[in-house]
């Protein structure tokens, strides 16, 4: 744990500094004495940080009280900065693939709009056939239905003309004693 006794303090004045001083009136947080702080020091109240616990560069605590004017960015700010650049970066691809992914959609759907008009033309076109070939056999069967009836009445004509030289070519016997 880092010590609250400034760091100017020569050795002799160590000895006239009472730790314990701010306990006779009862408990005291070392940001209740700035005098106690360098310039270059300050102190954060617990809590304010990110609430990792990890350590920095010198070793010390990130959730600690003191922060080194040298250092450009605290680790907790280093990651954040970098976290934040992740999550650009990260949104940033997010937004690429979901334009993709609209991209192949709408392609998919001209494809698909293309298949369809496609696909009407063919069920027309059969739709077309199918009913010119139903016209066709229903023409057909009335055409075999005709031609059956005139066969059949050439076949009865033909029975009765036989008949007739049949009858002819054979002699009565009732006639001849007539």
């Amino acid at each position: 744990m880092l010590s609250a006794i400034p760091a100017d303090f020569s050795s002799g004045s160590l000895v006239d500094y009472d730790p314990f001083l701010g306990f006779e009136s009862g408990f005291t947080l070392p940001w209740d004495y700035p005098e106690l702080l360098s310039p270059t020091q300050s102190i954060e109240p617990a809590g304010s940080g990110s609430g990792s616990n990890e350590t920095n560069q010198n070793g010390t605590n990130s959730n600690s009280s003191l922060v080194e004017p040298d250092q450009p960015l605290s680790v907790i700010d280093e990651r954040k900065r970098r976290r934040m650049i992740s999550n650009r970066e990260s949104a940033r691809r997010s937004r690429m693939r979901k334009q993709k992914h609209l991209e192949n959609l709408r392609d998919q759907v001209n494809r698909l709009r293309v298949e369809n008009r496609e696909l009407n033309n063919r069920l027309r076109f059969v739709v077309y056939h199918c009913h010119t070939v139903r016209t066709d056999n229903d023409r057909l069967r009335s055409e075999y239905s005709m031609l059956r009836q005139k066969l059949s009445d050439i076949r009865q004509i033909l029975l009765f003309k036989q008949l007739q030289q049949f009858s002819s070519a054979w002699p009565c016997p009732n006639r001849s004693h007539h």
